[in-house]
């Protein structure tokens, strides 16, 4: 998992509220067990037509927004069921930080365990990041973990709250398998040690 500390980037501005996981990523594409390629479906029943041809309305799909790395959505994101491959397809397009009013539990931590990072911020505060991202490309929004800082793109800077050892996994990279691995020689040694008092095992 790369490892999250400053963000500056287009911001997208989704401000429908309740946008769930089929929404994100719809039931068809969740055969594979492979974190790539999900990208391309992201939002595929609002980005597509029956026939597979862009909706030049939606957000994605305008020029300004095809190299979004955050959005601004409504509360309640990533609502519905608790597919994983959310947040797969979010990263794989692109897509490192989503800032709302709130989220699906499930969701807002399956986040963490895949390198996104989910800010919460007040009503007013996302209403004027929403208005901000609307210029497009001639506004892009910062983010600084390590500060817990969001800063417009006219200087505007909002504090938001974030668990710490969530944090410092966002920080240093570390996902599931990476907070294993760091224990490696202790579990190197119990295993060690367990064979010598049991060899019969």
């Amino acid at each position: 998992m790369e490892k999250f500390n400053k963000l500056t980037g287009i911001a997208a501005p989704m401000p429908l509220v309740n946008i769930d996981t089929d929404m994100i990523i719809p039931k068809q594409f969740l055969k594979t067990i492979k974190r790539s390629g999900l990208g391309a479906n992201l939002f595929d029943e609002m980005r597509f037509d029956k026939d597979g041809n862009e909706i030049p309305d939606f957000v994605l799909n305008k020029k300004a927004y095809k190299n979004a790395e955050i959005i601004v959505a409504g509360e309640n994101f990533g609502c519905g069921s608790s597919r994983e491959h959310a947040p797969w397809a979010l990263l794989d397009f692109g897509i490192k930080c989503v800032i709302s009013i709130s989220y699906a539990d499930i969701f807002y931590n399956n986040c963490f365990k895949n390198g996104i990072l989910p800010i919460v911020l007040k009503p007013e505060e996302v209403d004027l990041l929403m208005e901000d991202s609307k210029n497009g490309e001639n506004a892009r929004i910062s983010i600084d973990l390590e500060r817990q800082i969001v800063q417009s793109s006219e200087g505007i800077e909002f504090s938001f709250e974030i668990d710490e050892f969530k944090k410092h996994c966002l920080l240093n990279g570390l996902d599931d398998i990476g907070l294993t691995m760091e224990k490696v020689s202790i579990i190197d040694e119990f295993e060690e040690n367990y064979q010598k008092k049991m060899p019969w095992v």
